[in-house]
C-alpha cells in the first residue's frame, strides 16, 4: 500500500502523502558499477546518499539536475539546501511530475477522483468489510465525510490515511518549498505528466483489488505506520538504495504492477528530458521513489548515455 501510494504523486500532490524529504547528507562508500548501455558498458561511480543528482554530457551544453521529493511531511524536516537553492535560481525552469503552478490543472483533478460507471467502494466490498473502512474513517475525523469518499477511487481513499500517520501539527512539502523559493526568480512551472493522465493510472488497476487493498490497509494500521516512519527515516538518510529495497518490501502485491506505476513512467519521463535539456539548464524534481533501481530514473539516464553524478544536499 504505502509502496503503491509513492508511485502515483502528482495527481495529489497538493493534499497527501507519497513521495519522500531532506536531511543532513551522511557520507556513504563510494560504489562502483557497471551500466549496460546501447553504446556498450560504462563504469559509473558514485556516493549513495544523496537526493540531489547533476545532468551532464551526451551533448549537452549546460547541466540539469535531478531532485528527490517527498510531497507531504512534517515542516521541521522540510529544507532546502545551499546547493538546492543554488540551482533552482540558475536553472531556466523547474519540473514537477505535474504542474503544481496550475490551479486549474490541479482542481481539474478533482473530476477524476470518482470511480466510473458509478461505482462504490460499498458495492466492493461485504457490509462488515465496510464497516470497518468507514468506522475508521469516522473514528479518525476524515477531511470529507465518508458518504462522499464512499464514490472515491479506494486508492485516493488509501492516501489521506497517509497522512494521518504524521503526529506533527504542521506539514509542509519539498515541492511546495522550491515552488516559494522559485517565485522570487519568476521561474516558470511545468510537468512531465497531466493529472488526466495519473489518474487514468488508477482507473488501470481494477477497483476490487484498489478496494480489498484499502480494507488490509486499515486492518494493518500498525505496520504500515511503522513503515511510514521508517519511510520519512530513510529520506532523511537520503539513502536511495534503502529506500528502492523499503519501498518493495511493503507492498509485495504489487509486483504485477510495476511496470504501470513506476517502470513504464519513469521510461517516459526519461525520452522526454533529452530534448527539454538541450534548451538549457533544468531542474527535475520527483518523488525519490523514482530515482532509485535498476529501472530507476538515474540508471536510465546513464544507460542513454549521461553522466549521472551525485551532488552534496546538506544544509
Amino acid at each position: 500500500m504505502l509502496f503503491r501510494m509513492k508511485k502515483i504523486t502528482g495527481l495529489l500532490s497538493f493534499i497527501l502523502l507519497a513521495g519522500l524529504g531532506h536531511s543532513q547528507n551522511k557520507k556513504s562508500p563510494v560504489k562502483t558499477e557497471t551500466i549496460h548501455t546501447r553504446k556498450g558498458d560504462i563504469t559509473a561511480t558514485y556516493r549513495g546518499k544523496t537526493l540531489l543528482w547533476e545532468i551532464s554530457g551526451n551533448g549537452l551544453k549546460h547541466p540539469s539536475y535531478l531532485f528527490g521529493t517527498m510531497h507531504i511531511l512534517c515542516a521541521d524536516d522540510a529544507r532546502l539546501s545551499s546547493n538546492l537553492k543554488s540551482i533552482i535560481k540558475d536553472s531556466k525552469e523547474i519540473y514537477f511530475e505535474i504542474d503544481m503552478d496550475n490551479m486549474a490543472e490541479l482542481m481539474g483533478a478533482m473530476k477524476y477522483l470518482r470511480m466510473n460507471d458509478g461505482v462504490k467502494i460499498s458495492d466492493l466490498l461485504t457490509s462488515a468489510e465496510y464497516e470497518r473502512v468507514k468506522d475508521y474513517f469516522e473514528k479518525n475525523k476524515a477531511i470529507l465525510p465518508f458518504s462522499m469518499m464512499n464514490r472515491f477511487k479506494p486508492y485516493f481513499v488509501s492516501s489521506l490515511i497517509g497522512e494521518k500517520m504524521m503526529t506533527c501539527e504542521k506539514k509542509n512539502g519539498m515541492e511546495e518549498l522550491i515552488m516559494r523559493e522559485s517565485k522570487q526568480y519568476e521561474k516558470p512551472i511545468k510537468g512531465l505528466e497531466t493529472t488526466e493522465f495519473q489518474a487514468s493510472i488508477f482507473d488501470s488497476i481494477p477497483y476490487n483489488k484498489q478496494a480489498k487493498d484499502l480494507l488490509a490497509y486499515i486492518d494493518s494500521i500498525d505496520n504500515y505506520r511503522q513503515i511510514t516512519h521508517e519511510m520519512i527515516d530513510v529520506y532523511r538518510d537520503q539513502d536511495l538504495e534503502r529506500m528502492d529495497a523499503l519501498m518493495k518490501k511493503s507492498d509485495p502485491g504489487m509486483e504485477s504492477y510495476m511496470d504501470l506505476l513506476l517502470y513504464n513512467r519513469n521510461r517516459r519521463w526519461v525520452k522526454l528530458m533529452p530534448s527539454i535539456m538541450q534548451e538549457g539548464s533544468f531542474l527535475f524534481a520527483v518523488g525519490a521513489g523514482h530515482l532509485p533501481g535498476d529501472q530507476g530514473v538515474i540508471k536510465l539516464l546513464l544507460r542513454n548515455g549521461y553522466t549521472v553524478r551525485p551532488v552534496e544536499n546538506s544544509n
